[in-house]
């Protein structure tokens, strides 16, 4: 059975709802005798019904009067009756997976909502890209916000993109149904020091009576409380308990961040555990999650279970990807709570320390029993050019990765970048590394490797030469379409003639990841989508990522999620260190500097 939306608005079937809770009409369907996580009041209460009509929830309590000939009806004795989970903050891009794809993974872990920020594809296809993926939302039993992308390009000197989203851009997106805020605003100085683009994007979301989500990585107090009173609420770049009490105290809505490679849940939720803050301007996200996690973890439900672990109570955990998510997008009227009028979005599950539902209903629809579909899911097209979207003006050659030193001389230093794992920071290092015939080398003792970054929007020919550090890698070369955020084509190893040939394959697909060896494919996952999404499966999309993963292991990089890392070394809005098509980035001074030393 294909799923076919069921989704009403309140103004719409209100006086239904009405109806039913007094026993005038009958409920769709009505779930018997569970026990009600209520949000509102932090309670565990027993022996609850919850009747449901026209996709919403019309009487919670004992609701025998709402039993009709037609009324299907649910035992959830010695289970849980929880609400759907709401994740405040993801890139679905960063999944590898189509918003559909995607969608299929995350309800039967129980979210059943996403505030999508689609800056990725924004940053390949403009306004285009992003109302692609919010029209594939649409469809969906996944309830699909979208904030639209503030920062494209997430800077304006440092490196070039695909497309650029301006003012107008903005306010036109904002008035699409279901866009219900800005985007991160990563451009943080910009914000601080009047720029008049971003000042632009704040006005016209606040004017819009939406709301604005922030990106704010820095300890500077000043900067904060002046980023706080430009109209920017939140922030998901909360690293240290330091840094979260403040932010909490100055009231700024905490996002803690739980993804694949950035685990913050350990440090920043002890000022829940040890400090006591009130948890109500706080939740749990996910930013970046890859589809292994989605698999062997979960989704939102994992953030939550790890909260719990953590020390924290189960309905504090719950209320922090519920409630809390929809209060802050001013949609608790819709969604969050197990209460009359909102939409009938339940999770029935045997244990909460668990966090695993066996049923996931949405609008008041059976969507997920026991880990598995119980609907198919519509199926959405994208245009031939958002699949092509590699140009890169020609083939590239090893030269093209050698860098050439300033001067004859046998040795020079050379500014670094250093990846720190399950970390999305960097830091600036030096090293001292041998020039033979003009050309700076790599040196495997030292972990110092090649790294490239090469324009493959708009066929220029440009390509950028730097070293990184941590990886670990020994040989071969890796390369990948994904590189955050204005995702050119960037290629990293030890062997320059493995670095070309890796770039021209992944041309070749169309864009991806891929890792090789002494001019073999070790392994590939092909993303068409923009040269983020796969058009595959979820299986077929983690049995790729697998083989990626021992291909990285194979050419000696040990890193959890090292992919993950890799693709924001092209971050240039993150201190402190980076690569963009432009040359080297120093994050803390926002300009650009020399790889060597001279």
């Amino acid at each position: 059975m294909t799923y076919t939306s069921n989704r009403n608005k309140l103004t719409d079937v209100s006086r239904t709802l009405a109806k039913v809770a007094i026993g005038e009409e009958a409920a769709d369907l009505l779930i018997q005798n569970g026990t009600l996580v209520n949000v509102h009041s932090g309670e565990l209460i027993a022996h609850m019904d919850v009747a449901i009509a026209a996709g919403r929830i019309a009487f919670i309590g004992k609701a025998d009067h709402t039993i009709g000939d037609k009324t299907v009806v649910i035992d959830a004795k010695g289970k849980y009756m929880v609400p759907g989970l709401l994740d405040g903050h993801m890139h679905v891009e960063s999944t590898m997976l189509s918003v559909t794809e995607f969608a299929k993974a995350a309800i039967v872990k129980g979210t059943t909502g996403i505030f999508m920020d689609p800056h990725e594809i924004a940053n390949v296809f403009g306004s285009e890209g992003v109302r692609l993926m919010h029209e594939e939302g649409q469809q969906l039993p996944l309830k699909v916000f979208t904030t639209f992308p503030s920062c494209v390009p997430a800077t304006n000197d440092l490196e070039d993109g695909g497309a650029t989203l301006e003012v107008a851009d903005i306010q036109e997106g904002l008035q699409w149904d279901n866009v219900v805020g800005l985007g991160e605003v990563m451009n943080f100085p910009g914000v601080v020091f009047g720029d008049p683009k971003m000042f632009g994007e704040i006005e016209a979301t606040l004017q819009s009576g939406k709301t604005v989500t922030g990106h704010f990585p820095s300890d500077d107090d000043r900067m904060l409380q002046a980023y706080l009173a430009s109209g920017v609420t939140s922030d998901h770049e909360t690293v240290t308990r330091e840094q979260g009490l403040h932010k909490v105290r100055m009231g700024m809505h905490l996002m803690i961040r739980e993804g694949s490679a950035w685990h913050d849940v350990k440090e920043v939720i002890k000022i829940v555990t040890e400090d006591g803050v009130n948890t109500s301007n706080i939740s749990l996200v996910t930013d970046d999650v890859n589809p292994q996690t989605l698999v062997e973890k979960g989704h939102l439900n994992h953030v939550a279970r790890r909260a719990m672990e953590e020390g924290v109570h189960p309905v504090t955990a719950i209320q922090m990807v519920t409630i809390n998510v929809a209060r802050y997008f001013k949609l608790e009227h819709d969604v969050g709570s197990i209460t009359p009028g909102k939409c009938a979005d339940i999770l029935l599950m045997d244990d909460l320390q668990k966090m695993e539902p066996s049923m996931v209903i949405t609008d008041g629809q059976i969507i997920a029993e026991q880990g598995e579909l119980a609907v198919e899911f519509p199926v959405f097209t994208y245009p031939a050019h958002i699949r092509n979207s590699m140009n890169v003006k020609r083939e590239l050659t090893a030269k093209d990765f050698k860098l050439r030193a300033a001067n004859e001389q046998e040795k020079t230093n050379v500014n670094v970048i250093r990846v720190i794992e399950n970390s999305a920071r960097t830091e600036k290092m030096t090293a001292e590394l041998a020039i033979q015939q003009g050309i700076i080398l790599p040196d495997v003792e030292q972990d110092i490797i090649r790294l490239a970054c090469i324009e493959r929007h708009h066929g220029t020919g440009q390509i950028s030469l730097a070293f990184a550090h941590g990886f670990g890698v020994k040989s071969g070369a890796v390369a990948s379409t994904v590189a955050h955020d204005s995702h050119n084509l960037l290629v990293m190893g030890m062997d320059e003639a493995d670095m070309a040939f890796a770039a021209n394959e992944l041309v070749k697909l169309g864009g991806g990841m891929i890792v090789v060896e002494n001019g073999k494919v070790l392994a590939q996952v092909q993303m068409t989508i923009a040269g983020l999404m796969s058009e595959k499966t979820l299986p077929e999309v983690v049995k790729e990522v697998t083989q990626m993963d021992k291909a990285w292991q194979h050419i000696g990089c040990s890193m959890n999620a090292p992919f993950m890392t890799f693709s924001l070394t092209a971050l240039p809005v993150i201190p402190e260190i980076r690569i963009s098509n432009r040359g080297l980035v120093d994050v803390t001074q926002f300009k650009l500097i020399d790889v060597e030393i001279v």
